[in-house]
């Protein structure tokens, strides 16, 4: 095992090159703080997002952070002699994270990183190849990887017949073939419909007994949402005879009427969950509540037409799921039963910090956790000094915008501001 000299230790190592990972980057080497940055450049975004798949946040709430706010969509449109399209095609957003990366960490460490564990008052960061680095900071911007939530009763069903968003699996393997895609909100829907478009055949199935849409911010920053109520629990809308869909929009002038440009949350919580300081001193209880309902499930306005051929079937839930000839034979809550050839699940994640496989386990057992979260202090440091979340496990700390790549406007510059010991403004926008 090799051992790193000490003029070849690095005072802050940064895990994850995602977005929250380069904009950390960007600001710690902005601020003159040495750092190293390991792992695969956007590498969740090229290896879990289905081709086809467009971002539901706008332009404007896709740009990762950098110190100058000068890295934006648009110069790298500008710069590459594209164009901004919008919605953001996955393929764009992957091509201008790498454009970013090339600008802030041309010298991204590619190697895996196999342990962080406590060394006297510093973190000893092991890579894959046993070369070791003693680091004063460990940020986490590991994103949700690993975090995929297989609920029962679809865990004991082989990865041949069920999948999770998240395996990105290629769309046009399914063409002729019966799926059904379990869940309401972005990646169940979206997948839904690449489904349908190469050639599946598609029933959605989704537990609540609605589909929340997000509709774009108008001319005064209005935010509208739809919903597909069903007449029944388990009413489904199938092809041409679907109810129509039928959009609640409220317009109101002023600002207390805007949605915050986050674009997380409605009119009045977008607000709230854009505050990540204001976030942080809430209860506990109150910031959870925020939190869950910012990011309950919803899907964006623009998939509503490429769903109508498709089956949804509302409030009815899969009670147990179960392999027959090849195929997935689902019996649902009401009794009726499907056999597909394969299932997708669009059921999320479920954070729990400790499941990271680099987090020595004495280390992860000193973690003070909360459903799975680290809490975190000023700086996004957790309970153990010197390392840092970034990202989606500073959610239920510092509000929902942090799961998202608005986030880095915030916890980026948090970061280099808690670890430099600088006085801060009281308050701070995630945009």
């Amino acid at each position: 095992m090799r051992t790193a000299s000490p003029s070849a230790s690095a005072p802050a190592v940064v895990i994850g090159a995602g977005p929250h990972g380069l904009a950390a980057v960007a600001h710690l080497r902005g601020a003159g703080i040495p750092t190293r940055a390991f792992g695969e450049p956007l590498g969740f975004w090229r290896e879990t997002m289905p081709a086809g798949m467009l971002l539901r946040s706008s332009d404007s709430a896709s740009n990762i952070d950098d110190p100058e706010r000068r890295l934006t969509l648009t110069a790298w449109a500008e710069a590459t002699g594209r164009k901004v399209v919008k919605p953001v095609p996955i393929d764009d957003f992957v091509a201008y994270g790498l454009w970013f990366q090339e600008r802030v960490a041309p010298d991204l460490d590619r190697r895996r990183v196999a342990s962080v564990a406590r060394r006297g008052a510093q973190l000893a960061v092991t890579l894959e190849d046993g070369e070791q680095l003693a680091a004063a900071r460990v940020v986490v911007a590991a994103g949700l990887a690993p975090f995929a939530f297989v609920p029962p009763p679809f865990d004991a069903l082989p990865a041949s017949l069920c999948s999770h968003t998240s395996a990105a699996p290629a769309p046009e393997r399914f063409a002729g073939r019966s799926v059904v895609v379990v869940g309401g909100g972005q990646s169940a829907l979206e997948s839904a419909a690449l489904l349908h478009e190469a050639g599946a055949e598609v029933e959605v199935l989704v537990r609540a007994h609605r589909v929340f849409w997000l509709g774009p911010a108008g001319p005064a920053g209005h935010m509208w949402s739809a919903t597909i109520p069903p007449t029944a629990a388990g009413s489904s809308a199938v092809g041409g005879g679907a109810p129509p869909l039928r959009a609640s929009f409220r317009a109101r002038h002023g600002l207390y009427w805007r949605a915050a440009p986050t674009e997380v949350g409605g009119r009045v919580t977008s607000w709230i969950g854009a505050a990540p300081d204001v976030c942080r001193v809430m209860p506990r209880g109150a910031r959870v509540r925020l939190a869950d309902d910012a990011v309950k499930a919803a899907a964006a306005y623009w998939l509503r037409d490429r769903l109508r051929p498709l089956t949804l079937t509302l409030g009815r839930a899969v009670v147990e799921a179960g392999e027959r000839d090849g195929r997935v034979r689902l019996r649902l809550d009401d009794g009726s039963e499907r056999v597909v050839d394969h299932v997708v699940l669009g059921t999320g994640y479920a954070m729990d910090v400790r499941r990271y496989p680099f987090l020595a386990p004495e280390l992860a057992a000193e973690l003070r956790i909360a459903g799975g979260y680290p809490l975190l202090r000023r700086g996004l440091e957790s309970s153990i000094p010197g390392l840092h979340f970034l990202g989606a496990p500073a959610y239920l700390s510092f509000g929902p915008s942090m799961r998202f790549v608005v986030g880095t406007a915030y916890d980026a510059p948090a970061l280099v501001q808690g670890i430099q010991g600088r006085r801060r403004p009281l308050f701070r926008w995630a945009f």
